[in-house]
């Protein structure tokens, strides 16, 4: 599969701030967000070829218990089943940043990670091109969305750019319907930004809102930490 970086860090976002963790950003994503932070591995997707077992040699290295697998959209490169499992097998926390279009299919998973995309999410046809309509008919699943929310202890991430989503939130809610395992302070609500003057001026409004309805505020440490760079 074609990996565009590996790399030890802390866990920016979620349920696992803070954590020491190894990241493997896979390249290639079947989405093409307007604001995506990562084009390098979902617009130009970039990298090196590597097999399953060298991207196992290479996370074990750093005798880390925590990988998280991420894109692009790890879920549509080759071979992600068989990577996942043999870091299952090696004793690892796996988490998997997905945009939950893609069915589990039984994946090894202790976390899922689901980033489903809002319709503000969506490029112009100027910027995009034919992947403008592509991405909108493709951006939200809430029958994969709510496999993966059977299946695995997950969290559901949502950028946000302002009160106009809260309803395209809840309305995404509804459609998934309740899940035992699942509550609401499960969703994740995320600043828009690369740099961290642009989240610290979106922040107390986003942590208001979940204050308001139950959702908890996520900060990105990552880009309060390295700023939007890659390898962080």
């Amino acid at each position: 599969m074609r990996v565009s970086e590996i790399f030890h860090s802390v866990q920016g976002e979620g349920l696992f701030l803070g954590v020491p963790t190894v990241f493997v950003r896979t390249s290639g994503c079947n989405l093409r967000c307007r604001w995506c932070d990562t084009p390098y591995a979902s617009w130009n997707p970039e990298g090196e070829e590597m097999t399953p077992e060298e991207i196992v040699r290479r996370v074990t290295a750093y005798d880390c218990p925590h990988v998280v697998l991420t894109g692009g959209e790890p879920m549509v490169a080759s071979g992600i089943r068989e990577l996942a499992a043999l870091l299952k097998a090696a004793g690892l926390h796996i988490t998997i940043e997905t945009a939950a279009t893609v069915l589990p299919d039984g994946i090894a998973c202790d976390l899922a990670s689901l980033s489903p995309k809002l319709a503000d999410s969506t490029p112009s046809q100027e910027q995009a091109g034919a992947w403008s309509e592509r991405h909108e008919v493709t951006r939200c699943r809430p029958e994969v969305i709510r496999r993966w929310m059977q299946d695995y202890e997950s969290q559901l991430k949502f950028v946000f750019s302002g009160h106009d989503q809260l309803s395209e939130i809840e309305e995404l809610l509804n459609e998934v319907g309740a899940v035992p395992s699942f509550s609401r302070d499960r969703v994740l609500l995320m600043p828009e930004g690369t740099d961290a003057q642009s989240l610290r001026e979106k922040s107390p409004m986003i942590a208001e809102l979940c204050i308001e309805h139950g959702f908890r505020f996520a900060p990105r440490l990552h880009i309060d930490l390295f700023g939007n760079t890659k390898g962080t």
